[in-house]
């Protein structure tokens, strides 16, 4: 898996490339924890380009949203496909994320 930082004005948009499998979701975990504590807490998952999430990818959002949560904050994801937006409903973890359709509106929601 590829991660790419992107800048939107004072937003840090994190965007995985390829699936989220158990041996990246530890390195992403750390990059949006670190995004965090560096823009406190100004940070966009953008997940358009993450075509599948396996279980360890699934625990590794859920890790960041409960670490988030406990700050007072939400994780923001942006561009699900549809495959991972029916994971997160099956799962019952769909309300764990602030969702949006595209980068832009989840920035704004920021600003």
């Amino acid at each position: 898996m590829k991660i790419v930082h992107e800048q939107d004005g004072d937003v840090e948009v994190i965007k995985p490339r390829g699936p989220l499998v158990a041996e990246d979701s530890e390195q992403l975990r750390r990059q949006v924890n670190k995004a965090m504590e560096e823009h406190g807490g100004a940070v966009i998952l953008d997940m358009s380009g993450v075509p599948f999430v396996d279980s360890q990818g699934l625990e590794a959002l859920m890790d960041l949203t409960e670490h988030l949560i406990r700050t007072g904050q939400a994780l923001k994801v942006c561009g699900l496909n549809e495959t991972l937006c029916e994971v997160l409903e099956i799962t019952e973890l769909a309300a764990l994320f602030e969702q949006f359709d595209d980068v832009a509106s989840a920035v704004g929601s920021l600003r």
